[in-house]
């Protein structure tokens, strides 16, 4: 059962990419990018990643799909402005260099990986949960934890600080 749910979750995952990339419109373009997201989630709960899945579904399917949408609707694109960006070759011609390039990248990044098998004897069901996740974030990877925490934090104020109006300033 768990492998014929696997084939279906790649079959959607894979279909629903392809429809990211080769949508005309940009809205049905996202669309898809949020069913790969929930596919990409399905693959997390089989690997045992419960908490994984919360936060690819909570961040990147609710809220950064939410920002995408707020920036194709603030876009206004219109049919000028696609048949103007359409006719331009040079753009197709970059995209298919940079593609095959990250191609042979990425298999020469790849041809000596050990995938690696799997041990009965030493695997962990309880990998993924959120309390051994908490565990380890807790102890071992402390400091890089707290640093991020404080990069955010820094981050924030100064989106506030960057978006704060001035007193004196008068908007008529």
């Amino acid at each position: 059962m768990t492998g014929n749910l696997f084939y279906f979750l790649a079959f959607l995952t894979l279909f629903a990419a392809l429809g990211v990339v080769f949508s005309k419109n940009p809205v049905y373009s996202i669309l898809c990018l949020i069913l790969t997201f929930f596919c990409l989630s399905g693959h997390y709960i089989l690997l045992n990643a419960q908490f994984v899945a919360a936060v690819n579904i909570i961040v990147y399917a609710g809220a950064i799909m939410v920002l995408f949408l707020f920036v194709i609707m603030f876009l206004n694109l219109n049919a000028d402005t696609e048949l103007a960006q359409a006719k331009l070759t040079i753009t197709k011609v970059a995209g298919v260099i940079s593609g095959g390039m990250l191609l042979v990248i990425m298999i020469a990044v790849l041809k000596d990986v050990d995938p690696g098998t799997y041990d009965p004897e030493n695997f962990d069901s309880q990998i993924g949960m959120v309390e051994n996740l908490g565990l380890l974030l807790f102890t071992k990877y402390l400091l890089p934890f707290e640093l991020a925490s404080v990069l955010f934090l820094v981050a924030m104020v100064g989106a506030v600080m960057l978006g704060k109006k001035e007193t004196q300033q008068r908007h008529f």
